[in-house]
């Protein structure tokens, strides 16, 4: 009795692998994962750039802008960042006082503290911090080219004039 009930349990053992991997295996579908990010995005966001990227879209959005109670020209948000192949998330900052505007970008390995000149000449290097800092800061023009904002940022008391810089802070552990 007992060696059949060992070639029952030999033969249980054997086959059952066997049968679980006919099923086919479904890999993950690129297609699939790409709509499921652009549906989880939120309602809220504005889409501030969109440019192609090996496999699709590489999409940097601004959302859930908000002025903490003890300033009227700080602004916290979040950056959506999605590529293809990554979503991320980053909390920042903005000061959109006209004698120090600044960006407060965080990632997963630096801060940087970088000091806007809204209205000022924008170029490949600082044009995201200008597109953030305008949406943050005058959400009605979220989206707009930087390029085109001289006259309002005059008109807003900006002096277009300031010079741009950047610090590097390394990142705090999470």
């Amino acid at each position: 009795m007992r060696s059949v009930l060992s070639r029952l349990m030999l033969s249980a053992a054997v086959a059952l692998p066997v049968l679980l991997c006919t099923a086919p295996i479904r890999g993950i579908d690129r297609q699939e994962v790409l709509e499921q990010m652009k549906k989880s995005r939120p309602q809220d966001l504005k889409v501030l750039i969109e440019e192609p990227d090996a496999g699709g879209p590489r999409i940097i959005g601004i959302y859930a802008v908000r002025t903490p109670s003890s300033t009227d020209t700080m602004r916290r948000y979040q950056i959506w960042e999605e590529s293809p192949s990554d979503l991320n998330i980053y909390f920042e900052s903005v000061d959109c006082s006209a004698s120090s505007p600044v960006r407060v970008k965080r990632t997963a390995t630096a801060v940087y503290v970088r000091t806007i000149n809204p209205g000022g000449p924008v170029n490949d290097t600082n044009r995201e911090d200008h597109l953030v800092w305008w949406a943050a800061c005058v959400p009605e023009l979220a989206g707009t080219d930087p390029v085109t904002l001289r006259d309002k940022a005059l008109s807003l008391g900006y002096s277009t004039l300031i010079p741009e810089r950047q610090e590097q802070l390394p990142a705090l552990a999470p």
